[in-house]
């Protein structure tokens, strides 16, 4: 049972970093060959993190089956402390007041996703 669990979440994270990436790719090559910059896309990524954030809450929610809003919250929670990790130990910086905000809608919107993901592909009742 636990380890179904953790097949779920391990299915959220990666479809988040996959999307991730790719996204970040098609957005640098963007800015390289366009006349586009950063500024331009600053909400486009935040909006676009919000719903990769969702799609790997649901995945989890659909793999696990059961408990979406637990899946949801813990692929949201890692990908959250992810983050922090990251940041904390490459820029020697904490998260700021403006990063937490996002990092609780990042935390909604996996629970959203990970209940609509055990709604719609969870276990089926006859």
């Amino acid at each position: 049972m636990v380890g179904n669990k953790v097949t779920a979440l391990l299915y959220g994270w990666v479809t988040i970093f996959v999307l991730m990436i790719a996204t970040s790719l098609i957005m640098a090559l963007l800015m390289r060959f366009t006349t586009m910059d950063e500024s331009t896309l600053n909400w486009l990524t935040g909006g676009l993190a919000i719903l990769y954030l969702f799609f790997g809450g649901f995945f989890s929610g659909a793999k696990g089956k059961e408990k979406g809003w637990m899946l949801g919250a813990l692929t949201g929670i890692g990908y959250s402390l992810f983050v922090f990790l990251y940041q904390f130990l490459a820029f020697d910086q904490l998260f700021t007041t403006n990063q937490w905000m996002y990092h609780g809608l990042f935390l909604l919107s996996a629970i959203i996703g990970g209940i609509l993901g055990v709604n719609l592909f969870g276990k089926q009742q006859a």
